[in-house]
């Protein structure tokens, strides 16, 4: 079945198989402010999804309605095809769902393995069991290849940009998160950091974990991404495998929220989203 549709399209929206997690006809309006218009979006098991769209076009309303921080005025979500209600961060969280954003939520204070079992310490005889935290830590480090990292007693606040994301892709993988969102991962980083960081998100999708990247820089999505998700002004104006895009149809997405439609041009919308635009 193809997922994709022009924009304008009214046919409606089709769960798409191995969905791990389902927006359909998602709303979010902060007074006379419309920040979601009848978002429709599949995240698939084991597959990364890019999310862009240019600054205020609801990116971060959407992953905050995903993470149990606001809650949409319209539309419904549904888990494994199952509607939930997400009305709690810790409603996410029980789900399975890890959102990191640009501050990582990380002490700098503390060192590593404090910070990956913050709030989930492992007790033994009612005290802290520092020897398995330290096994379990250094385990899931070395399962994702993080091999930067001198010592996993050394403060987080000592790290770089691309060790502390490692940190925080680490934590949420050790409490088996089965969906993990990051807004703006390789921001700020440098060229090596920026390699090491896309590399951890298509280790994450390797082991079957969904990933929901939010981002401005365009390279870094077609270098990671399996589908790509546009948003303009509140509107989801195409999705679809990222085959279907290149740099210069994702930026008249973004921009203008269409494309100049040729032969050779991608499809316009997508994910069987009857996305109306308007």
């Amino acid at each position: 079945m193809s997922d994709t549709a022009t924009v304008g399209d009214t046919e409606t929206h089709q769960h798409i198989d191995g969905s791990l997690l389902s927006l359909h006809g998602i709303s979010k309006s902060f007074g006379a402010v419309q920040a979601l218009r009848d978002v429709n979006l599949d995240i698939l098991n084991g597959q990364v999804t890019a999310l862009v769209g240019d600054n205020g076009a609801g990116k971060s309303t959407l992953i905050k309605a995903i993470a149990g921080i606001w809650q949409p005025n319209e539309g419904e979500i549904l888990w494994n095809g199952t509607p939930v209600h997400i009305r709690t961060p810790r409603d996410a969280d029980e789900l399975g769902i890890a959102t990191m954003y640009q501050d990582l939520a990380l002490c700098d204070n503390l060192d590593i393995v404090q910070n990956m079992f913050l709030g989930h310490e492992l007790l033994k005889h009612r005290l802290l069991d520092e020897n398995q935290m330290e096994i379990t830590a250094r385990q899931t480090l070395a399962d994702l290849s993080v091999t930067t990292v001198q010592s996993i007693r050394q403060p987080v606040g000592s790290l770089s940009g691309g060790q502390r994301q490692a940190v925080a892709v680490a934590r949420a993988v050790m409490r088996e998160a089965k969906l993990v969102v990051m807004d703006e991962p390789t921001a700020a980083l440098g060229v090596s950091q920026t390699a090491q960081v896309l590399d951890l998100i298509k280790r994450l999708a390797s082991r079957g974990i969904a990933v929901l990247v939010i981002s401005h820089n365009l390279t870094d999505v077609f270098a990671v991404a399996d589908r790509l998700a546009v948003l303009n002004l509140g509107h989801l104006v195409s999705t679809g495998p990222i085959s279907d895009y290149d740099t210069q149809s994702a930026v008249e997405l973004i921009t203008t929220g269409r494309l100049t439609r040729t032969e050779s041009s991608p499809p316009a919308a997508g994910n069987d989203t009857a996305d109306g635009g308007g």
